[in-house]
C-alpha cells in the first residue's frame, strides 16, 4: 500500500501561483511513477501531469504546459506540483496519484490522495 497526502492548496487571484505538494509513505517512493489529476465541481476528473520514478521522464496535459511543472524529491518521498498564471478554470480539487507503471498512471492509477481544494477567483 502507498498513502499519499496532498498540501499546498488554496485560493489565489488569477495570474497567481501556488505549489502543491504529495508526501508519499508506505513503499519505496523511488520506485512509483507520481503524476496529478484534478476534478472541476460538475466535471470529470482529468490528468494533469506525471513524472517518471527517477524524474527525467514529464508528460503534461495540454492546458498546463508552460504554466505548471511537476517535480520530485525521492529523499523526502515527495513530488510537488508548482502552478504559475493561475486561471479560474484552473479551480478545481487536486489529487496526487502513484502507480509503478509509468505509461498506467495517466490512465488509471493504482494509488490516490485525498485531493486538495484550489480556488482561483478572477
Amino acid at each position: 500500500q502507498v498513502q499519499l497526502v496532498e498540501s499546498g492548496g488554496g485560493l489565489v487571484q488569477a495570474g497567481g501561483s501556488l505549489r502543491l505538494s504529495c508526501a508519499a509513505s508506505g513503499r519505496t517512493f523511488s520506485n512509483y511513477a507520481m503524476g496529478w489529476f484534478r476534478q472541476a465541481p460538475g466535471k470529470e476528473r482529468e490528468f494533469v501531469a506525471v513524472i517518471a520514478w527517477g524524474g527525467n521522464t514529464l508528460y503534461y496535459a495540454e492546458f498546463v504546459k508552460g504554466r505548471f511543472t511537476i517535480s520530485r524529491d525521492n529523499a523526502k518521498n515527495t513530488v510537488y506540483l508548482q502552478m504559475n498564471s493561475l486561471k479560474p478554470e484552473d479551480t478545481a480539487l487536486y489529487y496526487c496519484a502513484a502507480d509503478p507503471i509509468f505509461l498506467r498512471l495517466a490512465k488509471m492509477p493504482e494509488y490516490w490522495g485525498q485531493g486538495t481544494q484550489v480556488t482561483v477567483s478572477s
